[in-house]
């Protein structure tokens, strides 16, 4: 392992720690840079095979939290105040450490799994977050996301995921029609999920082995071109006069279903 350079900041506004204010939301540098704050996803970040570039926090979280630390390979090691990292954000309460890391490879189609969330035109960063905490903890092996969607590395995602986006694969496509012509190819069951003539009630589907769930946008839902190429539209049993579930809701209901189905 290489050696850790410590450096004491009194000053967070100087050049090499701009990457901690100026990668916001959806945006990420040449080289897949993100950002993370809170220990909570730091840590998380920490127990997982992610490239660390630096980590910058007061020295209270070092001392907590050493023993993880100590365990990784963090080239530098910024030590500031909590004052100082207020700054960053402009918030009058912020969290005592963040890490400034670079985001996994996008995985091959071929590599996803047996099982994989595909997510069609979703657009609050907040709902791909909570998609991909429930993933992981109900054992859903990848995410599909077109590059419009928040990739579950950008920095409200990753916070919503609690740092969960560091323990699932992620594939980006291009064109969903092609996508799905592909996974069909490669023996998945293609599901979507949405309010449909003709869906199928939840607990009444003969879930594949090999799966793949759509969820479309929050409020268009999926289009009638996508529908049509799925193998079958799937629906969750509601009371009369409730159309629909948050579409974080709704992902995490199917999931545990088609991970339970006997």
């Amino acid at each position: 392992m290489k050696k850790s350079i410590t450096r004491l900041v009194d000053n967070i506004d100087i050049l090499e720690l701009d990457v901690y204010s100026s990668l916001r939301e959806n945006v990420f540098r040449n080289d897949n840079s993100f950002i993370a704050d809170s220990p909570k996803v730091v840590n998380l970040i920490l127990k997982n095979d992610i490239q660390i570039k630096s980590i910058l926090a007061t020295a209270e979280y070092y001392n907590e939290f050493s023993e993880l630390i100590d365990k990784n390979e963090i080239p530098l090691k910024y030590i500031t105040t909590k004052a100082e990292m207020k700054k960053i954000v402009g918030h009058k309460i912020h969290h005592n450490c963040m890490l400034h890391g670079i985001r996994p490879k996008n995985i091959n189609i071929e590599d996803i799994g047996v099982s994989a969330v595909l997510l069609d035109n979703i657009t609050s960063s907040e709902n791909v977050g909570s998609i991909v905490r429930s993933c992981v903890a109900i054992g859903i092996d990848s995410l599909l996301i077109s590059k419009e969607t928040p990739h579950p590395f950008n920095r409200r995602s990753l916070r919503v995921s609690m740092g969960h986006s560091s323990m699932i694969k992620t594939h980006i496509y291009n064109s969903i029609i092609d996508t799905i012509l592909i996974l069909k190819e490669l023996g998945y069951k293609v599901y979507a999920a949405e309010v449909y003539d003709g869906s199928v009630e939840l607990s009444k589907v003969d879930v594949s082995k090999k799966w793949i769930l759509i969820l479309g946008h929050e409020g268009r839902g999926i289009s009638k071109e996508v529908l049509d190429l799925c193998d079958e539209v799937v629906s969750i049993e509601m009371q009369d006069g409730i159309k629909s579930f948050n579409v974080s809701v709704a992902a995490a209901i199917i999931m545990y279903q088609f991970k339970n189905n006997k």
